[in-house]
């Protein structure tokens, strides 16, 4: 194939360390510790059984309501339905005092590789199912990057935070991203954390590139993700030219 004329980018994990999973950890401590603590021991739930690996394998990537359902289950918590929206909506006012606070960074690798891949005349586009996405971007300064004004100034489509009819391992918010940047699949790669998310690039027909955020190369290379890295400035930008995602020699 010719060279690649799109790049879609993840936020959360590929572009900034944000504190969703703490939000989503202590949003719940504090239910259970609180208003829910009449039903404690109907679950499995303890503050340490919220680990990395379940906010990862099982949260990560989705929107509000799938992830907090997906915890909910988890945990064995009765009257799910009734309880998804409140914990959700727990953890979004978490998240903006987080983000308000400054409780979060940028992953330099990742924005430094952003505006490389900019520079280089590929269109670039921010697709993340999180709602508070633009609220990160705008708070990364390119001015250190070789670049003016703000993260989310510098995309040229942001797809993020949309109520899309399918969440990843759908690929419809990638289908999205390349239909408003006017590339076709097959010439644009996406750039991912989470294992739903490469799934999810795989089957729309992208080029995957995961980026290891958590140990974890070995299931993100499982799903089929063309090259796995931990640093995104490995990545070389002049195979991009040539359709290629591999590492630097």
């Amino acid at each position: 194939m010719s060279g690649f004329t799109g790049a879609i980018f993840d936020v959360d994990g590929v572009l900034v360390d944000s504190p969703h999973e703490e939000a989503w950890r202590e949003s719940l401590r504090e239910l259970m510790e609180g208003p829910w603590s009449d039903i404690v021991s109907q679950t499995s739930y303890t503050p340490e059984k919220f680990t990395p690996a379940l906010y990862h394998e099982r949260m990560s990537g989705k929107p509000r309501k799938a992830g907090a359902t997906a915890a909910l289950e988890y945990f064995g918590v009765p009257d799910i339905d009734r309880r998804v929206q409140e914990y959700g909506e727990y953890k979004q006012e978490m998240i903006i005092r987080l983000i308000s606070e400054g409780r979060f960074s940028a992953y330099d690798d990742a924005v430094q590789f952003v505006v490389n891949v900019k520079q280089a005349g590929i269109p670039i586009a921010a697709a993340s199912s999180s709602k508070n996405a633009k609220l990160f971007l705008e708070r990364v300064d390119l001015s250190r990057f070789g670049a003016e004004g703000n993260l989310h100034g510098y995309f040229d489509v942001d797809v993020s935070g949309r109520d899309f009819a399918q969440g990843k391992p759908n690929p419809e918010i990638f289908l999205t991203a390349a239909s408003e940047l006017g590339v076709d699949p097959s010439a644009a790669f996406v750039a991912e954390d989470a294992v739903n998310g490469i799934q999810a690039a795989k089957a729309g027909g992208f080029g995957a590139l995961g980026v290891s955020r958590a140990d974890d190369v070995d299931a993100l290379a499982a799903e089929g993700a063309d090259v796995v890295v931990t640093d995104m400035g490995t990545i070389d930008l002049s195979a991009l030219g040539r359709g290629e995602l591999v590492r630097k020699s």
